[in-house]
């Protein structure tokens, strides 16, 4: 296993018996599938972010607008726009959640990771899935019977050409022989979370993956969730989930329930963040999609009053 404490990314995000928080783009409030992505305030939310301590940037891999899913993403590829807002930040980890590996060449997925990890000076944790979307399987004559077995091919080809010289690779995509992915990431590995169960077991999770993305739960749920996850993974593997937010304006104001999270002022979510991190949650990513308030003005007030209690490391 590759020791990632001197990965910018992974060790900026992760601290065993400690927590810090990210932030999913698109950095704004909006209703309906497509947001505005305007892209000079999406920086100046993103520097800002990574001025006030939030520790990771979230980029997604959603390929097609289809409205009954009611959620596009941030429209552009997310290696692309990575690497657009690469050039505007200099410290916080760029993270993906996820790259769908199942409708992604394995070496596609594996060169983009080691040049964004490379030109970013290991700042990328890469998070991974299988994907859900029937339509897009169809788009890309994909099969969704097929997707455990794809995402896992597409995980031991990185791990191997991330790692090895000139390896000879046989799996049902790849066919390959005296050549040689470049670059390779600085470390030869790169962190790899997996998200949700992506139809493997936790066992082969918490074998293969350096940590887990998942998904909000009530925190008894998750407590449970987490141990047993701590019991297949002697040596720290982090636990990450994302959380949908909506901050009120006034900070007393207790928490109403929205779609995979909550409405409320900073106090409680303070306590409530208190809380995961009690029972063992090392990052949470915060999405402001259904916030009622302009996403900036909540980054600024997150920065002052929530994040210094979970600062970057």
């Amino acid at each position: 296993m590759t020791d990632f404490s001197h990965h910018r990314g992974y060790s900026a995000m992760f601290k065993e018996g400690q927590m810090t928080l990210g932030l999913f783009f698109p950095i704004e409030s909006y209703t309906g599938p497509v947001p505005l992505m305007d892209l000079q305030q999406q920086i100046e939310s993103a520097k800002l972010a990574e001025r006030y301590g939030f520790s990771a940037l979230f980029f997604r891999d959603v390929f097609l607008n289809v409205p009954s899913f009611g959620d596009t993403g941030h429209i552009y590829d997310p290696w692309v726009f990575m690497g657009y807002v690469m050039a505007h930040t200099s410290r916080i980890a760029l993270a993906t959640g996820s790259i769908v590996s199942t409708l992604r060449h394995p070496l596609h997925v594996a060169k983009a990771a080691a040049s964004a990890d490379h030109l970013s000076g290991g700042r990328l944790v890469l998070g991974l899935a299988t994907g859900d979307r029937p339509s897009e399987f169809s788009a890309f004559a994909s099969s969704l019977e097929k997707r455990q077995a794809l995402f896992r091919e597409s995980l031991e080809v990185s791990r191997r050409v991330w790692s090895e010289d000139f390896p000879d690779i046989s799996t049902e995509r790849v066919e390959m022989t005296g050549g040689d992915l470049l670059p390779k990431p600085p470390l030869k590995n790169i962190p790899v979370l997996v998200t949700g169960n992506s139809r493997q077991s936790v066992e082969w999770i918490a074998e293969h993956a350096d940590g887990w993305l998942y998904y909000p739960q009530n925190v008894k749920q998750q407590a449970h969730t987490i141990n047993t996850w701590r019991s297949l993974t002697p040596s720290f593997k982090p636990f990450s989930q994302s959380l949908y937010l909506d901050l009120a304006e006034d900070p007393e104001e207790p928490p109403t329930p929205i779609h995979l999270g909550l409405r409320t002022g900073h106090r409680f979510l303070i306590e409530y963040l208190d809380s995961l991190q009690a029972i063992g949650v090392n990052h949470v990513g915060l999405n402001l999609k259904y916030g009622r308030r302009p996403a900036h003005e909540v980054v600024q007030e997150l920065g002052e009053y929530v994040v210094t209690h979970f600062p970057a490391h």
